[in-house]
């Protein structure tokens, strides 16, 4: 399913970006690629697209290139009823894309599932990593028999309904509840005019890998196994501390794997730290840039 009827859209002038595609393993995938140097790659997780970054790309872009793709089913990329939406793919749908842009130097900025799919990426790629930006996101298998967070919808018969309501999960994952705005919630909206556009966002939550057995239980280890190769790069941590997610104790988690890290608590923000508080990340990201 395309999603042409997105192409050109530009929620008022909030999102003034060219459209590019690329045909990555049957699908059109949309990306943003902005200015000019060396790259910074933004990747988006659920159940957002690279709307998330406007204000960085609009930012960023007036010194560096700056590349923000949508992920299969997400954004303005296609829609493909016929593919397995886990993480290999999504992993593999991104490697294929910035290899063929032959990027190299590369920040790489994670939220989310933008997380473990960039980082897998990166890990396999470190020679094409300089810097990392990683902001609310973990890599790792659940122990099997834990509930993830989604398991009381599907328990209660509303897990649908609830990836349907996009405004609510929006708006749920912001703190300051000010920078919320009508043409924000439509533009989060936008890319799920009805049900068999969801494919994706109905699979993301699912595809958190609880127990050994879980389809995505490999790569994720392979990929939690393998953040020792990106040990010796520069690296920042930045955390929206309202998180209900990712609380702030996974700030630990991180500073175990990467001891030198260096940490940006973002006190009022929440999940969705790119819209509480995109001033002062992108003046954080400017300063780990110069």
């Amino acid at each position: 399913m395309k999603r042409d009827f997105l192409k050109v859209e530009t929620f008022e002038g909030t999102y003034p970006f060219k459209p590019h595609y690329e045909e990555i393993n049957g699908f059109n995938m949309h990306y943003v690629d902005e200015g000019e140097g060396d790259p910074i790659v933004c990747v988006h997780g659920m159940p957002t697209w690279s709307f998330l970054y406007r204000k960085f790309i609009k930012t960023l872009s007036q010194n560096h290139r700056v590349i923000a793709p949508d992920q299969m089913g997400f954004g303005k990329s296609d829609v493909p009823q016929d593919k397995e939406y886990i993480m290999e793919e999504h992993v593999e749908n991104l490697t294929k894309l910035l290899l063929r842009l032959e990027l190299n130097n590369i920040t790489l900025v994670i939220q989310d599932w933008g997380g473990p799919i960039g980082l897998g990426f990166a890990v396999d790629h470190p020679e094409r990593i300089s810097r990392l930006v990683i902001m609310n996101t973990s890599v790792g298998v659940m122990k099997a028999g834990r509930k993830p967070w989604y398991a009381p919808l599907v328990e209660k018969g509303i897990y649908k309904k609830f990836i349907m309501n996009i405004g609510g999960v929006i708006k749920g994952g912001i703190y300051n509840k000010e920078k919320i705005s009508e043409i924000m919630i439509n533009a989060y909206k936008a890319p799920f005019p009805v049900e068999e556009y969801y494919i994706g966002a109905f699979a993301w939550p699912k595809d958190i890998p609880v127990g050994e057995d879980h389809p995505s239980a490999e790569i994720m280890k392979h990929v939690r196994s393998n953040l020792n190769k990106l040990g010796e790069k520069e690296k920042i941590l930045i955390w929206g501390m309202k998180d209900p997610i990712f609380p702030k104790k996974m700030i630990e988690w991180w500073k175990r794997i990467y001891s030198d890290i260096d940490v940006y608590k973002i006190e009022d923000a929440s999940h969705f730290l790119q819209e509480d508080a995109p001033e002062e990340i992108i003046s954080i990201i400017k300063r780990f840039l110069k």
